[in-house]
């Protein structure tokens, strides 16, 4: 299937696979058949030069309110309370940790002034998202400790994630102010305040992404780093609990303001605090941070805002719904769940122009939204929010309005750069209230392609953007160490981080298997009988995978085994024994008895596919791209013959392209791939000298036959500068 085209639910790739980074809105081009460059000025062929893309302008206002009293504390009095509430001491309480094949961190416990944890199932045997009391999930998440990714595809970038890019993105957020920004506010630095409104949240996405890492083991620098970036968060929090380095001293007065929500990120920061703290929280069993998050909600935001007699509140850039969402999960507290939902419905109080609601996502009723529009990032995590209230309270509208927008997405909109990670996040939460493979689908997609690209091998440089064609001699360079808008490092980070997660979830009846890998699992079904699945493999290169199956005894359950859309060809067979019934694109429901030495093989033919845009797709009319398994690939400059340009080569396909194409595994290219070899042609015209217009001739252009090269599109920007395309001419065109 062509998963570029408009029509069905497996065609998402379009939309999904190249989003790396939240500044870029959606486009409507597929379906109001415009050209792609009326959105995002050239970010799609066929030209050479990769100008600007879509950028949100963020509005500072300078206009203020008056604030309660309550709410203006002077520093010395806010940092002397802080201060006092953070010399609690941490107790160190011994934990067991069951089925964990490395050593775990210690846990640690803060004093809690106000509210207790519900804990079920413990905190460290909770998972990415916890599920366990949310009647409206199909399936339930595994904790990101009970599996172990091992050396391949993932586990290569894994270990590069923990010993290079976490460590390094500390030194980097110490380097550009972003520790100074707390320090300053306990009188520990001089310095000013540095980056824009969202800083705060460059340190809560490392802390995530830390938490996480500490759940597959311990890591004790990166643990005392992380405890000492918390402590001195935490020293700032003001008496009210109130936390944000931004909008202090000479910006005190537009707190919270009705204007300043809408652009100022302060319940966005705060909603990454969250989900960092919880994290951290189920990886070390401490408190602190956690605790800071619940203060800022329970003694500022619920006392303060909501439905009236409280001041009205909106979500400027949607993120604290699945923040408040998990707190809930972990407190019980109803209060929380129910702040969610009154930001999710908006409050008519707040009114702001239209093209700022469609544009924020927020501060309209989500249930009335019919399309994905506006600002893509803040569009997904409005969706992932929204899909967790649909898992906590069964809401029918709401699961109307989700469906409607998945199918939105996946017919008509392209994303261009890091909603990939949005898009992976809210498709996760859609699997896990369906159990439907055509989510995984766009999971698998995501990860794959968008999201890997966005970080180098060698883990130090990221991508802010991720185009479909670079030019190195417009003087861009793609790959940095540092954006002062560095929201993609440590998301990529955290995503890298939290993957073991991602592969498994358990159900009433049984076991689903989402990716594929070299792995461990060591975890149990949900009537508590454990399970042991061992992978082996050579995904994404090889469509073979051995799947041994290990209960704790002889059980009767199911095991859903996905067979991802991509696959036109699959075999599966349990113990030899071939089995029936499978479907590309489902999950493979496989009921027996199962016991130790079961043995499941399954075998996906990985030919080339060539893929088409849809026709209305301006831009790619008369090219097309490729796709191996879950890779889609592209053409650098550096791998085809010498002196020739990517503008002037076009792929030469015949009648069956897939035969044509040669597959090449290279063990020492870029740490092991698969690159694929086609004839192609390269036109013999003049680079100089003439116009940019000519005289049409009528007679054919003169070319010659060439070999062309494609590599994974992951891969590329990791060797010299050179020219990469992703959308490839056809000769016949």
């Amino acid at each position: 299937m062509n998963p570029f085209l408009s029509s069905g639910p497996n065609h998402s790739w379009l939309r999904s696979f190249f989003i790396s980074h939240p500044k870029n809105g959606f486009d409507d081009s597929a379906k109001k058949g415009k050209s792609v460059n009326d959105y995002c000025k050239r970010a799609i062929m066929p030209s050479r030069s990769i100008s600007s893309r879509c950028e949100p302008l963020l509005a500072r206002t300078a206009r203020s309110s008056e604030m309660p009293k309550s709410h203006k504390l002077s520093r010395r009095r806010f940092v002397t309370a802080a201060l006092s509430a953070a010399a609690v001491s941490s107790l160190v309480v011994p934990e067991v940790f069951g089925r964990v094949a490395k050593s775990r961190p210690s846990a640690g416990a803060t004093n809690l002034s106000d509210g207790s944890l519900t804990d079920a199932p413990p905190w460290k045997d909770q998972a990415i998202e916890n599920l366990a009391k949310s009647p409206y999930a199909k399936l339930r998440q595994i904790p990101v400790h009970a599996v172990t990714i091992k050396t391949g595809f993932w586990g290569q970038r894994r270990e590069i994630n923990v010993s290079k890019s976490i460590p390094t993105m500390h030194d980097l957020l110490e380097a550009n102010g972003r520790m100074n920004n707390f320090r300053r506010l306990a009188g520990k630095s001089d310095a000013a305040q540095s980056g824009p409104v969202f800083s705060d949240s460059d340190v809560y996405k490392w802390t995530e992404a830390v938490g996480f890492a500490l759940q597959s083991g311990d890591l004790p620098d990166v643990r005392r780093m992380a405890e000492k970036a918390i402590d001195e968060v935490v020293a700032v929090q003001e008496p009210d609990g109130y936390l944000n380095t931004y909008y202090v001293e000479d910006r005190e007065s537009l707190r919270m303001t009705p204007q300043t929500q809408s652009t100022g990120h302060e319940l966005y920061n705060i909603g990454h605090m969250l989900q960092g703290s919880i994290a951290y929280y189920r990886a070390t069993g401490d408190r602190k941070l956690l605790d800071a998050g619940i203060r800022f909600v329970n003694d500022f935001l619920l006392p303060n805002y909501g439905p009236a007699p409280k001041k009205p509140i909106v979500s400027g850039h949607p993120e604290i719904e699945m923040g408040l969402i998990e707190l809930y999960r972990i407190t019980g507290d109803k209060r929380q769940l129910e702040l969610a939902g009154y930001i999710l419905q908006g409050d008519e109080r707040a009114k702001f122009p239209e093209r700022r609601t469609i544009y924020m996502f927020s501060g309209t009723p989500f249930t009335a939204r019919t399309k994905l529009e506006g600002h893509a990032v803040r569009a997904m995590y409005a969706c992932c929010g929204a899909t967790d209230y649909y898992m906590e309270t069964g809401d029918a509208a709401y699961w109307k309005t989700l469906n409607t927008l998945w199918q939105d997405m996946v017919s008509t909109k392209y994303g261009e750069s890091c909603a990939a990670i949005g898009n992976m996040m809210w498709n996760w939460r859609m699997l896990s209230a369906t159990g439907d493979a055509k989510f995984t689908d766009v999971i698998e997609r995501a990860l794959y392609n968008g999201i890997n690209s966005g970080m180098s091998l060698d883990g130090t440089l990221y991508c802010y953007r991720n185009p479909l064609a670079f030019d190195p001699s417009t003087g861009d360079k793609i790959r940095n160490p540092w954006y002062d808008v560095t929201c993609c490092p440590p998301n990529l980070e955290r995503t890298f981080a939290s993957l073991p997660g991602y592969f498994y979830s358990t159900s009433r009846d049984g076991i689903y298997l989402h990716l594929y890998d070299n792995s461990e699992l060591d975890w149990h079904l949900e009537d508590g009988t454990g399970l042991k699945i061992t992978q082996k493999a050579n995904y994404p290169w090889d469509g073979e995978v051995e799947v041994a199956v290990t209960p704790a005894k002889p059980l009767d359950f199911i095991f859903h085994l996905r067979i991802p859309g991509w696959a036109d060809t699959a075999q599966v067979s349990v113990n030899g024994k071939a089995v029936a019934g499978v479907k590309q694109g489902e999950y493979l429901p496989i009921e027996r008895r199962w016991a130790a030495g079961d043995v499941i093989r399954l075998r996906m033919e990985m030919p080339p596919q060539v893929l088409e845009a849809n026709p209305r797709v301006a831009d790619d009319t008369g090219r097309v791209a490729l796709q191996r398994g879950p890779l889609v690939y592209c053409m650098e400059g550096l791998d085809q013959p010498n002196g020739v340009e990517l503008a002037d080569v076009a792929l030469d396909l015949g009648q069956k392209p897939a035969s044509q194409f040669q597959s090449e595994y290279l063990k020492d290219m870029l740490g092991g791939m698969v690159i694929l070899r086609h004839k192609g042609i390269a036109y013999q015209r003049p680079t100089s000298g003439n116009g940019l217009y000519s005289r049409y001739s009528g007679q054919p252009a003169r070319t010659r036959q060439i070999p062309l090269t494609f590599i994974p599109y992951y891969a590329w920007a990791n060797r010299q500068a050179t020219e990469m395309q992703v959308w490839t001419p056809l000769s016949n065109a």
